[in-house]
């Protein structure tokens, strides 16, 4: 019976001459002789001396033709072989051997063979047969390797659902034998798929003639709202095709990521040993957790051995010799929330700005759903590091009412302005509040209070007020996500800066979110991304339970009559608007920031961070987050 064996190292030439016992000097002994013949002609063989193994055997040129048609049959193999028994008989012999095929892309394939050898003038010759290659061959026949993958296993919901589905997909892009126009098609095809034109040109002129030449692969409905543009341009053309694809083109994007035909780089990743374990052609994973599970989403490959006439115009169909069966792969559950992740989309859509919002659930950290509109770098919803103004102050807040020198209820100044180190510092448009309770201070976010108060305390006291909620760890999570920077040795000017969350305070929108789930649950939790996964990190101890209970209503405030009000009507809604200004313009740009929670909400407690790039006010953001929860449906 064939021996089968999972994928092993690919051997080089050298190594592979090992596994062939030295040969022994020319005893005279004719087992000897026949074994040493045997071994020769193998060794040359595995080494890839095609001439020197022919010529060691009864007819050089037919064993020439079956070893270079082995070669074309079993592409890029490797062989090992290994001699066992020798037998003997009035000028013939037969010498067992095991072949050892290192495959390309798929598990090694081994089997038992025979060769045959004459007495010849001078020693023993292998008798040049198709059984020399595999002892299924006869005359006229050829080995028919056929590689498979298995079906990719499922990237799931929370519920266990497949998020992926196979989704016919039309290939937009130019056949060069029919084009008349090179610069007109190319500028007609940018505007219709926002692809350069002058991409589309040195494509084309870098392609070999004939070469279909992609230009981007769309959806069947994406490809009909622009089939009128392109459809009759000449030169382009439409091959269609299937692709494994989320339910929309930005679903969770930054954690799912895609699949797609493999790249030099991803297969380069998943090779052992410098040995391919996939082929060019392979629907693998490019990022996101499609690509950090890939060798589990994917399993292993497979094969099939046939033998089939040499002659194509037979229209013999063969039969199969051998077969190693691919090893189906094993599915991923993630947390998100498919209502969740819908409302999610449906609300950054409402942006034309770049806009990023992440949804996490409180006392767990898991992530169930994270979006980016069309506008937006979807991974910068994970990676991104953004200053985050105002919505910091529940850090600030946390260090403050951790010093026990702040209640909810002490009086502060709230002036318009405030002078440090000579550098004048203002509130919105200079807003005064005079002096007021800390909680409105808050709620109004009072700039000046923040930078006052914030002066007092300890150098590092907001990077271990961070550190309570996560910010700065290093999360050991399949899709990196950036965990936040708080400076623990800032003074002056940027000590003061740093208490609003400028200066050189940085955040993610998923930190900022796991912030607040840690708020609302008083249990800040590590971030999920798969679930049953090996935690990220180690829990965050959490600040005191008391200054949550402090922070809690000032949160809430916040929302009923301060700077996010307009989210009054959706239920217990808590949280802390954002302005972040940043860049070299006068006045600056900004962000706006909106990080809070719902509690007892449609679909449960969420905590949530909402970014808009350069949206220069945080009601931008706060729009996005009544968008978000207003599009949540009953779980």
């Amino acid at each position: 019976m064939p021996v089968r064996t999972r994928r092993g190292t690919v051997l080089s030439s050298t190594l592979a001459l090992l596994a062939v016992p030295v040969l022994a000097a020319c005893s005279g002994n004719a087992e000897d002789d026949v074994r040493s013949a045997a071994e020769a002609f193998l060794t040359d063989w595995a080494a890839g001396d095609t001439a020197a193994a022919a010529g060691a055997t009864t007819d050089p040129d037919a064993a020439t033709a079956l070893l270079e048609q082995a070669a074309t049959d079993l592409p890029e193999a490797t062989l090992t072989p290994e001699v066992g028994e020798v037998a003997v008989e009035d000028g013939t012999a037969t010498v067992d051997w095991t072949a050892t095929w290192d495959l390309a892309a798929a598990p090694d394939w081994s089997y038992p063979a025979t060769l045959r050898l004459q007495e010849a003038e001078e020693g023993w010759d292998v008798v040049a047969d198709p059984a020399l290659v595999h002892p299924e061959l006869a005359e006229g026949q050829r080995l028919l390797l056929e590689r498979s993958l298995p079906e990719r296993a499922a990237v799931t919901d929370a519920t266990g659902q497949p998020l992926f589905a196979p989704t016919e997909v039309v290939n937009v892009g130019v056949d060069p034998g029919q084009v008349t126009d090179l610069p007109a098609l190319a500028a007609a095809l940018a505007e219709a798929t926002g692809v350069p034109a002058e991409d589309v040109v040195a494509d084309v002129q870098a392609a070999p003639a004939g070469q279909f030449v992609p230009v981007i692969t769309l959806r069947r409905p994406d490809f009909e709202a622009i089939r009128a543009q392109v459809f009759n341009l000449p030169g382009a053309v439409f091959p269609t095709d299937t692709r494994l694809l989320a339910p929309s083109p930005r679903f969770a994007s930054a954690l799912l990521g895609r699949v797609g035909p493999a790249t030099a780089e991803v297969l380069e990743e998943t090779a052992e040993d410098g040995a391919p374990v996939y082929a060019a052609g392979d629907q693998l994973g490019l990022s996101g957790l499609q690509r950090a599970f890939q060798e589990r989403l994917t399993g292993t490959p497979g094969f099939t051995v046939g033998v089939v006439s040499t002659d194509a115009a037979t229209g013999d169909a063969g039969r199969q010799v051998d077969a190693v069966e691919p090893v189906p792969g094993r599915p991923v559950q993630t947390p998100l929330v498919r209502a969740v992740q819908t409302a999610a989309d449906a609300a950054v859509a409402t942006q034309q700005l770049p806009t990023h919002l992440v949804a996490v659930r409180p006392g767990t950290g898991e992530i169930v759903a994270v979006s980016s509109n069309e506008a937006a770098a979807a991974g910068n919803a994970f990676t991104g590091q953004y200053p985050p103004g105002s919505s910091f102050k529940t850090v600030t807040a946390t260090a403050l009412l951790g010093t026990g020198a702040l209640t909810p209820q002490t009086p502060v100044a709230c002036p318009g302005t405030v002078v440090v180190d000579g550098r004048e510092f203002e509130n919105a448009d200079q807003f005064d509040l005079g002096t007021v309770p800390f909680t409105e201070a808050f709620a109004r976010s009072c700039n000046t209070t923040f930078m006052e108060q914030g002066l007092q305390l300890p150098d590092d006291a907001l990077a271990t007020a961070a550190a309570a909620y996560g910010v700065g760890t290093d999360w050991q999570l399949p899709v990196d996500v950036f965990s936040g920077e708080v400076p623990a040795d800032s003074t002056g000017t940027t000590k003061a800066a740093n208490a609003i969350g400028q200066g050189q305070v940085l955040m993610s929108p998923v930190q900022l979110a796991l912030v607040a789930a840690g708020i609302a649950s008083g249990t800040p939790a590590v971030p999920v991304e798969v679930v049953g996964a090996e935690p990220a990190g180690t829990v965050p101890a959490g600040p005191d339970p008391a200054v949550l209970e402090a922070l809690r209503p000032m949160m809430r405030e916040v929302v009923l009559s301060g700077t996010a009000n307009a989210l009054a009507d959706r239920g217990e809604v808590s949280g802390k608007t954002g302005t972040a200004e940043f860049g070299p313009n006068t006045p600056p740009d900004a962000h706006g920031w909106f990080m809070g929670y719902q509690l007892g909400g449609p679909q449960g407690d969420l905590a949530f961070a909402v970014l808009v790039e350069t949206g220069q006010s945080s009601s931008v953001a706060v729009d996005v987050t009544d968008a978000f929860l207003g599009g949540l449906p009953p779980a």
